[in-house]
């Protein structure tokens, strides 16, 4: 049987989730301490200025319950895709957010798309997918975890709700589902059983059947010491 290779936990699977979490805080408070509104750094579709969105968008929240609703998924994938994903996390992560602001940027309404939601759901997406492209068992195990925890997400894809960039959450859907096929190859993979023949597989023919040269003589052929 082919060994696994071993997933070891680093410390950035942990510091970095945090680190984010506490950048959007720290944005978002400064926000309220000096009564600014960053929304206009958003994404804004089709505007040349508001491509600065692409980088800006995913640290910008239009309320508290925004930034709670974005900050444990926001967390809990990170260290998933870290953890389990360490070959190609910062691909995905700084590649992937980018792609998927420019995706935003190039088909949502004319209007300022805000927050990590997007981000939220390339994680969401590249997690689900590779696990079930790849048939990893741990892979797997993770995929069916995260659809368990933020399976009714994938509703928000549409457009079911006035005051929600869904495009963003399209947006970084697609990318994470594209991500997961362009990085299939690397990382865990499934892992295939090989068996080598031993002195007692000898004793059978390709059917499974007992060698005749090894079955027990009739007993009329058996010579009876007298």
């Amino acid at each position: 049987m082919e060994k696994e290779k071993e997933i070891v936990f680093s410390k950035q699977v942990w510091v970095i989730p945090m680190l984010l979490l506490v950048l959007v805080w720290i944005v978002y408070i400064i926000e309220l301490k000096f009564d600014f509104n960053f929304n206009k750094y958003g994404i804004y579709p089709k505007s040349l200025k508001g491509l600065r969105g692409v980088f800006f968008s995913p640290f910008i929240h239009g309320d508290t319950n925004h930034l709670l609703n974005n900050s444990v998924p926001l967390v809990v994938l990170s260290a998933c895709l870290l953890f389990f994903y360490k070959e190609v996390a910062w691909k995905v992560l700084l590649v992937g957010t980018l792609l998927s602001g420019i995706l935003t940027w190039i088909i949502a309404r004319e209007n300022y798309h805000i927050g990590a939601s997007g981000v939220i759901y390339l994680l969401f997406s590249f997690i689900f997918f590779s696990g079930v492209i790849r048939k990893n068992y741990r892979l797997v195990a993770i995929s069916l975890g995260v659809v368990f925890l933020y399976g009714s997400m994938i509703w928000y894809v549409f457009p079911v709700k006035d005051g929600i960039s869904w495009e963003g959450h399209l947006s970084g859907f697609v990318v994470g589902f594209i991500f997961a096929i362009i990085y299939r190859k690397i990382g865990l993979q499934k892992i295939e059983h090989t068996y080598t023949s031993s002195e007692f597989d000898t004793y059978f023919d390709d059917d499974g059947n007992l060698k005749e040269s090894l079955e027990e003589p009739p007993i009329s052929q058996t010579d009876v010491d007298e």
